[in-house]
């Protein structure tokens, strides 16, 4: 397992954004696990994230020139990735749109810098069900922008339909539109650190059974 693939994991289990027991999703699914990036809540946490990321993407070699966060979550996000590759050197531009569109000031629905003429890469913490992504994908094409690439902290790689497709929400977008889908770190990655890690082995044959009942067919081929 790659270092920063290892740190994230760390990291979101020390800051309870990664939790073990029994959760019911918004799809009605009891999981064993489940993630919140709303839990990396210090500049410390955000700032670990923010290094994991953006290894992770160096690693893929995805190539974009702006970062945007779709409300809400990918906002914290794209912002701590921006300050950490400004920190490396490379200052991006960074924008995110807000719920609703604002109807004083500048108005509208984006915010930060313009999209048009940019290769964008959308920051997001999870995806289920790829409709954040798409909504996302609408707004980058009507301000001028061109979709890069996605990043998400981890992958499920989960099928949001048994019933339709194998394919998991990540596999399904990237051959959708033909990016790059890139995840910090996925489930196959955390069932890998709990084959040899004491405090993760109890949570084992849960997280496996999960897997065998919703994982895709091909839960390493997101991008």
């Amino acid at each position: 397992m790659t270092d920063h693939r290892t740190r994230f994991l760390r990291l979101a289990i020390q800051s309870e954004a990664l939790r073990f027991g029994e959760f019911t999703l918004k799809s009605g699914r009891t999981s064993p696990y489940f993630f919140n990036a709303g839990r990396f809540d210090s500049g410390a946490a955000l700032a670990g994230l923010a290094g994991c990321y953006a290894d992770a993407i160096d690693a893929a070699g995805v190539d974009f020139d702006l970062l945007f966060g779709p409300a809400y979550k990918g906002i914290p996000l794209a912002t701590a990735l921006a300050c950490e590759y400004a920190r490396r050197g490379r200052d991006l531009p960074v924008a995110f749109n807000r719920k609703e569109a604002k109807a004083h000031g500048e108005g509208g629905h984006l915010m930060g810098a313009p999209l048009e003429g940019r290769r964008v890469l959308v920051v997001d913490d999870v995806m289920t069900a790829g409709t954040a992504v798409r909504e996302a994908l609408a707004i980058i094409e009507g301000a001028g922008g061109q979709l890069a690439g996605i990043v998400i902290a981890l992958d499920r790689q989960e099928v949001v339909d048994p019933t339709r497709s194998r394919r998991s929400a990540a596999q399904s977008v990237a051959q959708e539109h033909r990016v790059p889908v890139v995840a910090v770190a996925s489930l196959d990655d955390l069932l890998a650190m709990a084959a040899d890690h004491p405090g993760l082995a109890a949570h084992r044959e849960q997280l496996l059974a999960y897997r065998d009942a919703y994982g895709s067919e091909d839960p390493g081929a997101a991008a």
